[in-house]
């Protein structure tokens, strides 16, 4: 990285969509096979963030939000060959900066692997895990689009 600085930008129109799709689809552990349509129609409804090396897409993620009350944080990733480098707490750190972030009563999100990171942003367990259901279907993304 050599002191370039990394900028963060928002809104998809800002977003590299391929370089995302191709890390979701071929590196995630919670999205592999997803659709490109699929990738593309959900930024649409969420807020976007990436990190930026000049001009390269080199992290991201985005916050499904009502902007009011609730969010949740999704598809966080950061290119392999960046990691280590802090890009992660920068985007983080640019989402809950945002003056509308700093009201939603709740925040949530998955991670199988990054609980350390969240944590440093007062992320914690559940307070109350027996309030909460879900319908789970890990792999519907695999499936032909139902019309």
């Amino acid at each position: 990285m050599n002191n370039t600085a990394v900028v963060i930008k928002a809104g998809k129109e800002q977003m590299d969509i391929p370089l995302i799709h191709r890390f979701l689809d071929q590196d995630s552990y919670w999205a592999k096979g997803i659709s490109y349509e699929l990738v593309e129609n959900s930024l649409s409804g969420s807020f976007c963030m990436g990190a930026f090396i000049d001009d390269r897409q080199v992290g991201f993620g985005r916050l499904i939000t009502d902007y009011h009350t609730f969010g949740w944080l999704a598809d966080v990733f950061v290119l392999p060959e960046y990691r280590g480098k802090g890009i992660s707490r920068q985007l983080l750190a640019f989402l809950l900066e945002q003056p509308w972030a700093k009201r939603l009563r709740r925040i949530m999100l998955n991670t199988l692997d990054a609980h350390g990171l969240y944590r440093q942003y007062q992320f914690e367990s559940l307070h109350n895990p027996q309030l909460l259901m879900e319908i789970y279907r890990p792999d519907v993304h695999l499936q032909q689009e139902l019309v």
